[in-house]
């Protein structure tokens, strides 16, 4: 019996495992889009999973794959159109998990301009981002229509995508997330109005996704940080209201109207199941590219996403 208050006092003094170290750079500054990953972090779902993650938004959109690649940090927040150049540019990224299981991108108008469909664009300006991929998209768009880029004219508004709308300086813009400028141009009293590319002839994708580097992954870390995000999305479905609560309380920018709506449309929006990999979706977009021009061959899917359980 003497052995029990010594085999206590042993358990007591045993230090906890210390908690494996995660840099996680986003894609953006901090917004509704991440839910998962906030609530992962304030429920203790990545502590429950011996992770102490640190949530990093970037200095610039473009540096989160390339500090990845480097190895100065774990993961990335990033786009899978994205991850299919990248790769073939040679940046030894792979897809370990998905966040946003769908399009958030579309083809914006103004819904009481003279643009009524698609065709109405010839002749038209067309603003955008990111070169290279958004182009791709939406020749993809303005072809089903009998249209080419060569019909608009393309117009690089940087990130300026709405304003540049509402102030007519262009026609329509491609980039735009129905789950924000949506929202942010009904707040000014401007109604927009999405064309949906997935509706469109594009084929269908997942928006935002989890990057990690290819060469010495540690899987079984990866598959921890998915399960600690797949119990937060479990519980933001469940508990929406609560969850919104929870998120907006980490930071007092977070609590404003624009915020609260994006919230609200971009909960059925989370994949459900961060770590499953539909290898049919990223093929099909490899051959999309590459009729698109962007490539000059299909890489294998294994080269570009993996499901981290796998064997």
């Amino acid at each position: 019996m003497r052995l029990i208050p010594l085999i206590a006092a042993l358990l007591i003094a045993t230090p906890a495992a210390a908690a494996d170290k995660v840099t996680l750079i986003l894609d953006w500054f901090v917004n509704p889009d991440h839910g998962p990953i906030i609530v992962a972090q304030e429920k203790g779902f990545f502590a429950a999973q011996g992770l102490e993650v640190e949530i990093i938004p970037p200095a610039d959109p473009s540096d989160p794959p390339k500090l990845v690649a480097a190895g100065k940090a774990d993961i990335a927040v990033s786009y899978q159109p994205q991850l299919h150049l990248q790769v073939h540019e040679g940046l030894g990224l792979v897809r370990v998990g998905t966040l946003v299981a769908t399009p958030l991108n579309c083809l914006l108008v103004l819904a009481d301009g003279p643009v009524k469909s698609i065709a109405d664009l010839k002749g038209g300006k067309i603003g955008f981002s990111v070169a290279g991929v958004e182009e791709a998209l939406l020749g993809a768009v303005l072809g089903r229509h009998g249209l080419s880029t060569a019909d608009i004219e393309l117009v690089n508004v940087n990130w300026s995508l709405s304003p540049s709308l509402m102030s007519g300086q262009v026609d329509a813009v491609i980039g735009a997330y129905r789950n924000f400028e949506l929202n942010q141009m009904d707040i000014e009293g401007v109604a927009g109005r999405c064309f949906f590319i997935e509706e469109e002839g594009v084929p269908a994708y997942d928006e935002l996704i989890y990057v990690a580097r290819a060469e010495g992954l540690d899987r079984e870390l990866m598959a921890r940080f998915l399960a600690a995000t797949e119990l937060a999305t479990q519980y933001i479905i469940n508990n929406p209201e609560a969850s919104w609560e929870i998120f907006k309380g980490t930071a007092a920018e977070l609590d404003d109207e624009l915020n609260r709506r994006a919230w609200i449309d971009t909960l059925p929006r989370f994949a459900l199941r961060p770590a499953a990999l539909d290898a049919g979706r990223y093929a099909r977009f490899e051959a999309f590219l590459l009729e698109a021009g962007l490539i000059e061959d299909a890489r294998p899917v294994a080269e570009i996403a993996i499901d981290v359980g796998a064997p």
